[in-house]
């Protein structure tokens, strides 16, 4: 088997996550770690086995001889990053927000598609194991054949104060767009997962922390072919669960046949109608971020650089998420239902 070669733009927070993966990943190997802070980007490479380094990322690709690259860095350096390595016929994953505009997200899908390459968007949420595990009870009728609801409820906490999201992520702070555009997008995706294409949208959002830019709190109303989703997050008051980037939520799914429910430690328990509640056993890893589907999105992507199959986070796909998001912010100025834009 082919021993892929990646290589890695981005050293910030979230690219300890990615490094881990790649490493446990069979056929796979970290050529080399690039960050604009030649610092930052040895320390990480040190950590993770990585001997070359590199502060630009042209240069890097230049002198390592790669078969993908994973970006992991902010939404507006990305169309200059994936043009370069759609240039060098390169396939590539690329962590979101995608752009910080649908328009520029829009241009980097079609730069991939163009230039005939394979690029995938790291949209991890629908590949942790619990949405796993719920697709496959929903696919196999264990709460009937009828989509009644789905219902996500996110109290993150980690948005209070004048020390907001500083510690992790500081940039969060001056988004004009947040709460739907950096983390919301991630319930679009999963709700499409499991409950297919959403054709309305409601939303109303507002900002409870003046310290911050942009939206960090959200109620939004979906409509799928057959049920309704449902989205209340709040980034200000807190959770009770033992981690709160565990499953990031607590979520309903309810069927003409019963109902499943996902707490915020992981738990599965299904209620058909008419009976008790009992635990449904599965397996979910607390390795890595957030049941370590991280390393299972990786793992989706070389399958299919393998296999040739589509990715199921593929650019094209994703631009159904961000149309979907687009509907809520247009929800939100005109008090209307918004139908997703093609």
């Amino acid at each position: 088997m082919k021993k892929f070669q990646v290589a890695v733009i981005g050293a910030g927070y979230f690219s300890h996550f990615h490094l881990d993966a790649w490493n446990r990943i069979d056929g796979v190997e970290i050529a080399a770690v690039c960050d604009v802070d030649r610092d930052k980007a040895g320390r990480v490479a040190s950590e993770f086995g990585v001997d070359r380094v590199f502060d630009d990322y042209r240069s890097m690709l230049d002198q390592t001889e790669v078969d993908f690259v994973d970006i992991i860095t902010r939404p507006d350096s990305h169309l200059s990053i994936v043009s370069d390595v759609a240039s060098r016929n390169l396939a590539m994953i690329c962590q979101k927000p995608l752009a910080p505009t649908s328009d520029e997200a829009r241009r980097i899908v079609d730069v991939a598609a163009h230039a005939g390459v394979r690029f995938m968007v790291h949209e991890n949420f629908r590949f942790q194991p619990w949405y796993r595990e719920i697709n496959q009870l929903m696919q196999a009728g264990e709460i009937g054949d009828k989509l009644h609801t789905i219902s996500f409820r996110n109290r993150q906490g980690d948005g209070f104060g004048d020390d907001a999201y500083m510690a992790r992520q500081p940039y969060f702070q001056t988004m004009k767009k947040f709460l739907l555009f950096e983390a919301g997008i991630h319930t679009i995706d999963t709700f499409r997962y499991l409950g297919g294409e959403i054709q309305q949208a409601w939303c109303f959002h507002r900002r409870l922390n003046p310290v911050i830019a942009g939206e960090d709190t959200a109620l939004a109303v979906m409509k799928f072919r057959q049920g309704v989703g449902v989205y209340d997050a709040n980034r200000f008051n807190e959770t009770t669960a033992k981690d709160p980037r565990y499953t990031f939520g607590e979520l309903l799914v309810e069927g003409n046949g019963g109902t499943i429910r996902l707490d915020g430690d992981g738990r599965l328990t299904i209620q058909n109608l008419g009976e008790s509640e009992r635990d449904h056993e599965y397996a979910a890893s607390r390795r890595g971020f957030s049941g370590d589907c991280v390393h299972a999105t990786q793992q989706h992507f070389v399958d299919c650089l393998r296999s040739g199959e589509d990715f199921e986070t593929s650019g094209e796909n994703y631009l159904k998420s961000i149309a979907v998001q687009e509907a809520m912010y247009r929800s939100a100025e005109t008090g209307c239902w918004e139908s997703p834009s093609p």
